[in-house]
Parts: structure tokens; C-alpha cells; sequence
């Protein structure tokens, strides 16, 4: 499996950190020229390499942590998703209201025609993300929903692999609706920092 973080902000940096703790490859991409993510994906770790966003979407799973109303950018950059996961890190907040109701996650699955969309990695702080997942023999809980039930479990095995432990909430408008703000009020589930016990 390849992946590529797409936003190199507060959230794809704190992911960056998470993958080079475990020295897993990860590609980052944003706007900006590689050449100027660069030192920071550097300091951050030799796994963690920059590349253009055209270079960096070759990858497997695409983790998206861009502000949320510059999804359908990074969607424009490739013709078909078809065969691509898409994690979407994204809050949409406060909700606009061309979400018409819909959960933000299945809006931007809109976008992102033919991938494989699973909601995660988005309900804590980039602080908090950022830290050490391993704490006092718990595990960092991170939450995961999608409309495709195929697509989460690489997902928890990523999830895992870095350190966490996957918690799935079902689709995304349903125990999904937790991880998503309706309005200008957060999910339940947005913020709290949980641990899960080695099972």
C-alpha cells in the first residue's frame, strides 16, 4: 500500500509525524511546490517525502486534510478516483449549507468519483494527533465510518499500523453522524480523546 497526505497544515503534518514514528512511506502534497514542504517533511522524518499533488495521487490511499472547501481542488486533479481510498480528515464548520443535510464526508464522496471514501483521523486536534498514540497500555482511539464497508478494514489496518486503535462508527449517517458537526454544533464523538485497552 502507498499513501499520500494531502494538506501539509497542522493535521497532515501531525499525520506525517504519526507515519515517520513508525517509519511507514508517506507522501505529501498541498498547493505549494514540493520544494517548499520539503525542509518540514524532512524534519519530520526520512519516510516522509514531498512530491507534486499530480505525483503524490499515484498513491493507494489518499488522506485528505485540507480545509474543507478546497476538497473539490484536489477531486478536479484526477479524471476517475476509481480504485483509490480516500480518508477524508475534514470538518466541515460551521456546516454550509450546500451540504443540504447531507453528513460533509458524503458531500466530498461526491467529489471524488469511483474512490472508496472512509471518514477518520478527523475528531481530534492536530496536537493530539500528532502525539505518541501508545499511552499508559492504551491505544489512541480513532474513528472510522463509511458508506463502503470494504474500505474500512485497510483502513483500521493503517489505523493500527500507526498505532491507534480503529473504533467503527458504521455509515456515515448513521453512527458516523458522531464525527460530523450539524449546524454550527460539533459531533458528540468530535474532541474526546479516548484510549482503548490491548485486547
Amino acid at each position: 500500500m502507498s499513501y499520500t497526505i494531502v494538506g501539509f497544515g497542522k493535521i497532515g503534518q501531525a499525520l506525517a509525524q504519526a507515519f515517520a514514528r513508525k517509519n511507514i512511506e508517506v507522501t505529501v502534497a498541498s498547493r505549494r511546490p514540493p520544494e517548499a514542504l520539503a525542509p518540514q517533511a524532512r524534519a519530520i522524518g526520512p519516510t516522509v517525502v514531498a512530491k507534486s499533488l499530480r505525483d503524490a495521487l499515484e498513491a493507494d490511499t489518499i488522506i485528505l486534510a485540507v480545509p474543507f472547501g478546497e476538497h473539490r481542488e484536489v477531486a478536479k486533479a484526477l479524471p476517475s478516483w476509481k480504485g483509490k481510498t480516500v480518508i477524508d480528515a475534514t470538518n466541515a464548520f460551521p456546516v454550509p449549507e450546500e451540504l443540504d443535510g447531507l453528513p460533509s464526508s458524503a458531500f466530498v464522496a461526491k467529489a471524488f468519483t469511483g474512490a472508496k471514501l472512509v471518514k477518520g483521523f478527523n475528531h481530534l486536534i492536530a496536537a493530539t494527533l500528532a502525539a505518541d498514540p501508545i499511552v499508559e497500555g492504551g491505544h489512541r482511539v480513532v474513528f472510522l465510518s463509511s458508506d463502503d464497508e470494504d474500505a474500512i478494514a485497510p483502513v483500521a489496518a493503517l489505523a493500527k499500523q500507526l498505532g491507534f486503535a480503529p473504533v467503527t462508527l458504521g455509515k456515515l449517517n448513521e453512527g458516523g453522524a458522531l464525527v460530523h458537526a450539524r449546524g454550527r454544533t460539533w459531533g458528540q464523538l468530535i474532541f474526546q480523546d479516548l484510549f482503548k485497552k490491548e485486547q
